[in-house]
């Protein structure tokens, strides 16, 4: 089978996989149009490519993969109703993600992590493991999860006033949604934040409009809040400056760019190409890393990232949010 497939140039660890058996074009985000996607059969991309009928209108793709956990870009809708094939990659970057609540943590917190009681919005791929890890710690620890608290019927969630009731740290790990029986868009809002009780430490490494970003520095203006750790805007690339210059943590959307989440992502994205073509695809050269790490210390995290550094460096640029993203210098998990 001959088939033609767009690249997002930026997506690592895939130059070359595929050239030996399709036509592959790797493209900048910005040259992926409706004209270079005519006569294409299949497109990896990430978070930045929108996949909607002004996109693909004209073209015979019958699959996307987005080398990302979110799908935010895609219109699902319109690819199901056009038989396209959408593929994410769940979990890839979880734990770095986890990495970074926990070295931001480290940077801000006063006194020994384990006097904290951490609430966590949102149990999925990132949760869990933030949960595991705050066990660890010793800490105390609330998850606020609707979704999964109808389906598995336990006393093991709390509602998300609990969590403003009780918590020294609030993050969240939801995906975007606006509709449905839980939506989350603006889930951290006046409301919301009005009923905090121990003036948190409030974390966002999930999607930029979980957060009403008005309402977040109000609230911080007002004391409601301590600290505001902020990796996911609303409406990146362009970024709100006074929620920029407050955070004591802001960082470029990179909470999850890891060298071992970036391959986990690429392989991801091949794996579900080989099968919907039905190709033989080798492995990406660096080979697929295990999963989180079993056992870590406040410490152990600390010293595998410090995100100060990218902190200094967005809020020195802000207007280089985007080549900040694309250029980054991915780092390690910890081990």
């Amino acid at each position: 089978m001959s088939i033609k497939i767009v690249v997002e140039k930026n997506i690592p660890f895939i130059q070359g996989v595929l050239d030996d058996m399709a036509q592959v074009e790797y493209l900048a985000n910005d040259d992926i149009t409706p004209q270079a996607m005519r006569d294409v059969d299949a497109l990896i991309c990430r978070t930045r490519t929108y996949c909607n009928n002004t996109l693909l209108h004209d073209s015979k793709c019958s699959f996307i993969a987005t080398a990302t956990i979110g799908t935010d870009h895609i219109d699902l809708d319109y690819c199901r109703s056009r038989g396209i094939e959408v593929a994410n990659a769940p979990g890839c970057n979880a734990p770095a993600v986890a990495q970074y609540v926990f070295a931001s943590l480290a940077q801000v917190i006063n006194r020994p992590i384990k006097e904290y009681t951490i609430g966590i919005v949102g149990v999925g791929h990132v949760g869990k493991i933030v949960e595991a890890w705050a066990h660890q710690l010793g800490m105390r620890v609330l998850v606020c999860d609707p979704p999964r608290a109808e389906v598995e019927c336990t006393n093991n969630f709390v509602s998300l006033a609990e969590i403003a009731e009780q918590c020294d740290i609030i993050t969240f790990h939801t995906p975007l949604t606006k509709e449905g029986k839980y939506p989350t868009h603006h889930i951290c809002n006046a409301s919301f934040l009005a009923s905090l009780k121990h003036r948190p430490i409030v974390i966002n490494c999930a999607r930029g409009a979980i957060f009403d970003t008005q309402a977040v520095i109000d609230a911080l203006d007002n004391g409601v809040v301590s600290n505001l750790i902020v990796d996911c805007w609303e409406g990146e690339p362009h970024l709100n400056a006074d929620l920029l210059r407050k955070a004591v943590i802001a960082t470029p959307h990179i909470a999850g760019y890891s060298r071992e989440g970036k391959i986990r992502a690429t392989a991801m994205a091949l794996d579900s190409l080989a099968r919907h073509f039905n190709l033989t695809i080798p492995s990406v050269a660096e080979g697929i890393p295990m999963g989180a790490a079993k056992s870590v210390t406040i410490q152990s995290i600390k010293e595998s990232y410090n995100p100060l550094i990218d902190t200094r460096a967005l809020k020195t640029s802000p207007q280089q949010f985007e080549s900040l993203r694309n250029c980054y210098n991915y780092r390690d998990e910890v081990r």
